[in-house]
């Protein structure tokens, strides 16, 4: 389906209007909602005040920034349902708890039924509302691959949104699940992606390029290694030992920056300032869908890490590049086999009262 062929007889972009439904109700902390009130490039309020050229209107539903509350903030759920919001953008924030074993209880709601009494579920919303959607985003890595919700033990089964939906679902726009992981997510990677989808929703920009874990390629397509401003040292074996004011590469120290997916060591955090190894401080991954299982303990040296860093100060870099796409391809970005709905719990939780 083109990008057009769903907003008819609209070719003017200011004669569109754009309504994003940012869920916060998965299982989650809302952190990549309040991280987003960081982002500069561009700013959630160059978006909404609609500020940047040629970009048609954009109405923001999220409950962290709107003034609204109760009955008239569920409103556009439900109008979004009736078909009176077309084009609409749904994104999920949290991840997404397993409602087929819930007991007799619920793992997530949002707003109430008014025949039952009853809490709506996330996981409900998400069936509503998901089909009639132009474009279905999962924000931060709970969303995306589970997250620590969905960690090893877990009780609730959780797991992320393409897990729920389905690796190969499409949206009305015939767009896969867009996947912004991090934890928090980096907040111009919200707000430049969300712009993206909009311009493409209004036929101004080409469908985005994402890669096999969904994850847009002009952001995830190179590891923390590769625009870390410590792999020098790194690629003449010189590591640091202690953590703080010690410049030197941090692999040793437990930083998962070789095998991990991310943008934050060139982007930054706020302004281009500010990002993990960019102020001292180890990469834990938390951009794979691995996270946190894979690369726990956190601050720990990793047996592989040190063995290839080691190896890297006599070993031609081609052949070092291929052993640890290869190990990232098998190991590091690949989910837990857990993560997956259905009616038994498989994360190993073991009830103990």
């Amino acid at each position: 389906m083109a990008a057009t062929e769903f907003i008819p007889d609209q070719n003017k972009t200011e004669e569109i209007t754009a309504h994003v439904l940012w869920m916060t109700t998965g299982l989650s902390c809302e952190g990549d909602s309040v991280a987003m009130t960081a982002a500069t490039n561009p700013s959630l309020e160059d978006i909404v005040q609609g500020v940047i050229p040629g970009m048609p209107k954009v109405v923001i539903h999220n409950q962290v920034i709107s003034f609204t509350q109760g009955d008239e903030y569920m409103q556009a759920w439900y109008d979004a349902e009736a078909g009176k919001l077309d084009p609409f953008v749904l994104i999920i924030e949290g991840s997404i708890g397993n409602e087929d074993i819930n007991g007799e209880g619920h793992w997530s709601g949002f707003g109430v039924n008014p025949d039952t009494g009853q809490p709506i579920t996330t996981n409900e919303w998400v069936d509503r509302l998901a089909p009639k959607a132009a474009a279905v985003v999962a924000v931060g890595t709970c969303a995306t691959y589970g997250g620590i919700p969905a960690m090893k033990n877990n009780p609730t089964g959780a797991m992320g949104l393409p897990d729920y939906l389905g690796w190969k679902w499409k949206s009305k726009a015939n767009l896969p699940v867009i996947c912004i992981p991090g934890c928090p997510a980096q907040p111009d990677n919200m707000t430049e992606t969300l712009m993206y989808l909009v311009f493409h929703l209004a036929g101004m920009a080409p469908v985005p390029d994402l890669d096999e874990q969904l994850r847009p390629k002009w952001l995830f397509g190179r590891t923390v290694r590769e625009g870390c401003n410590r792999a020098g040292f790194a690629e003449e074996g010189n590591f640091a030992t202690e953590y703080g004011s010690d410049h030197r590469c941090l692999v040793k120290l437990g930083c998962k920056g070789p095998v991990v997916k991310c943008n934050v060591p060139v982007r930054g955090w706020v302004n281009g300032l500010g990002g993990c190894p960019n102020v001292g401080g180890i990469c834990m991954a938390c951009t794979m869908p691995g996270f946190p299982d894979k690369y726990m303990p956190f601050m720990a040296e990793d047996a592989w890490g040190s063995a290839a860093a080691n190896f890297t100060r006599f070993a031609y870099g081609p052949v070092v590049r291929y052993f640890r796409k290869r190990n990232m391809q098998k190991k590091y970005d690949v989910e837990p086999e857990w993560r997956r709905p259905g009616p038994q719990l498989t994360s190993g939780y073991a009830k103990r009262w």
